[in-house]
């Protein structure tokens, strides 16, 4: 039994801990730990924090990208995921992939019986009157728990009280994001086509919101049937420019990870497509719908449509950015015309139109070493190091080992030091979220 000392109320995020710690501890919610506090400290922000803390400390595995401070690393493409046949494969202690593979299932069932536990416990036991606030972060941890069944039950149970407003089409919206994250976007357009069981009306967010879900895990006929729907005429919820730049970027994104040639000539036209269509209807593309068809046009070789687009946007007013640019390099580098990508660079630089980064310079470097200008990628490597950034590991290697080969050493030793520091840096620094494996015997400058 958890001691009646008081709980601490006087600042909102000390009541936030405690309650987490004793959600950690298993300690139960009860009369007993009620009586322990003084005055009534619960408001709709605090129980929501609350809540909102449950995943990150019980559901996350160690592993997970999550916990990693680095919201650009590289993610694996999601698959729809199949709910029974993991559970069957976890009781026959197989192979378990995707975003279930680190996570423990019974953490994951404490955190949601305690989660649940306080949400029931602060109604009875101080008044605390539930809203749409509430509710809406109860279903969302419901939702990161994959228990679906659950979920269900407890929307019924919200939707039967006296106030009607506990469901909203916020919430259903909220939970198809959730669903579709997790990988159960079946799961999240059956919530989208249960709307109307909970009163709820769908706006153009919430489909934008299934149809992005359905993109991320390659069901394309289902998102296109969605936007026919949309363009009827007269329907409640035409599409914006969101709508379809989420379509362009999926179409070029999933139509290059085939591996396909047939499939990535079908999803590119498809892509340019909707873009005509997009201009036909009077919507004006974004910065980020002219650098999904550019990068797409540059991965597949389409050099002369990329750069009509480039121009369109400029005309149009619409500048370009830093990933815009890194496009073209990558381009420009992979084919061998390495005095263009380094063009692009400078004139990303002299318009202002971004600060070149490791991601700008690193194509230009490896082209450099393979076209054996090895002084000037040495010459870009400093140029990287100077702009405040910290190459990569291979490039480093890649450059000194050019240098070595020609017996040139024109890298001094303070740039040397500084680089390897670095370095080492960033591997600890990411080691602390995620282990990472290497052989003793390699190369790498990484220290123990």
């Amino acid at each position: 039994m958890f001691p009646t000392r008081q709980l601490l109320y006087r600042h909102p995020s000390a009541i936030v801990n405690q309650v987490v710690s004793i959600m950690l501890q298993g300690h139960p919610f009860d009369a007993s730990l009620a009586a322990s506090t003084s005055i009534n400290p619960w408001n709709a922000e605090n129980v929501s924090k609350v809540i909102r803390s449950v995943p990150i400390f019980f559901f996350q595995p160690p592993r997970s990208i999550g916990r990693q401070n680095n919201s650009l690393r590289h993610r694996t493409p999601l698959r729809q995921r199949n709910l029974r046949l993991e559970s069957q494969k976890r009781q026959r202690g197989s192979l378990l992939l995707g975003p279930s593979a680190h996570r423990d299932p019974s953490r994951i069932d404490l955190g949601l019986s305690k989660s649940m536990e306080f949400f029931y416990w602060v109604e009875s036991h101080f008044g605390f009157a539930h809203n749409e606030t509430t509710v809406k972060e109860m279903a969302i941890v419901i939702a990161k728990a994959n228990k679906v069944r659950n979920l269900w039950d407890f929307l019924k149970d919200m939707s039967r009280r006296q106030s009607g407003y506990m469901i909203t089409t916020t919430t259903i919206t909220c939970l198809i994001k959730v669903l579709g994250e997790e990988g159960l976007v079946n799961e999240a357009l059956h919530a989208f086509y249960r709307m109307k069981q909970f009163h709820c009306k769908p706006d153009v967010y919430a489909y934008n919101t299934i149809i992005y879900a359905l993109c991320r895990v390659g069901f394309f006929k289902k998102a296109k049937f969605l936007l026919e729907q949309m363009e009827l005429p007269g329907f409640r919820c035409p599409p914006d420019k969101y709508t379809y730049t989420i379509l362009i970027g999926s179409y070029c994104k999933h139509g290059l990870q085939t591996g396909c040639r047939k499939a990535i000539r079908r999803r590119l036209w498809e892509a340019n497509h909707l873009f005509r269509v997009m201009l036909f209807k009077g919507f004006v593309p974004d910065i980020v719908t002219y650098n999904c068809l550019i990068d797409g046009c540059c991965k597949t070789y389409r050099i002369a449509r990329a750069l009509e687009l480039f121009d369109d946007m400029k005309k149009k007013g619409c500048a370009p950015n830093r990933v815009t640019y890194n496009s073209f390099i990558r381009y420009y580098s992979v084919v061998n015309e390495i005095d263009k990508a380094v063009e692009m660079l400078r004139k990303m630089r002299e318009m202002n139109h971004g600060i070149p980064s490791t991601s700008s310079y690193t194509p230009i470097i490896h082209a450099l070493c393979e076209a054996g200008r090895v002084v000037e990628a040495r010459d870009f490597l400093g140029e990287l190091f100077d702009g405040g950034s910290i190459p990569r590991e291979y490039t480093y290697k890649l450059v000194c080992n050019a240098l070595h080969s020609r017996n040139i050493d024109l890298l001094d030793g303070e740039m040397h030091r500084k680089i390897e520091d670095g370095i080492v840096s960033r591997y600890r620094h990411v080691m602390k979220f995620k282990p990472i494996l290497y052989s003793d015997n390699s190369n790498s400058i990484l220290l123990a």
